[in-house]
């Protein structure tokens, strides 16, 4: 598994979120650069939409977004776009590189929001789902993968 490198991942809270105050719902965009290997992620209420919105994301589609949600009780959700639309590669492929990459991906939003999970600790219990969004029934589906506290 790779590990994160804390030089290169880029954190941006966005209007009305701060580390020092837990709001819900907290929303992470996660995006990187192939070329460099820098994370940018950028953390608010609502998903980044400027940040998926260039030409080359939404042809590669491998951002990944995430939410800290109230539901019956606190969850950590995370949404995976393996296929439907216009998107490169097959859902199998796309469905495995995610999964190799998912535990640097939940690394990177645990280590980017530290301070809120420094401030309250209980949110490393937060059970963490996957959901894998495909027009192809077998990749489309939700898979638990713990808790966020399994990714510091």
């Amino acid at each position: 598994m790779k590990r994160l490198t804390p030089q290169k991942l880029h954190v941006t809270y966005l209007t009305g979120t701060s580390p020092e105050h837990l709001a819900l719902p907290r929303r992470y965009t996660l995006t990187h650069s192939d070329i460099t290997g820098k994370l940018f992620l950028s953390i608010a209420s609502q998903y980044n939409q400027k940040q998926i919105s260039n030409f080359y994301t939404k042809l590669m589609r491998d951002e990944v977004l995430a939410e800290l949600i109230e539901e019956d009780r606190l969850l950590f959700r995370v949404y995976c776009h393996l296929s439907g639309g216009f998107v490169l590669g097959t859902a199998r492929w796309r469905y495995n590189i995610f999964r190799s990459e998912l535990p640097l991906v939940l690394e990177a939003i645990r280590y980017g929001d530290r301070a809120i999970f420094k401030q309250n600790p209980e949110l490393d219990s937060t059970p963490v789902l996957i959901h894998f969004r495909s027009t192809n029934p077998g990749f489309n589906k939700v898979e638990d993968w713990g808790i966020l506290g399994q990714y510091t």
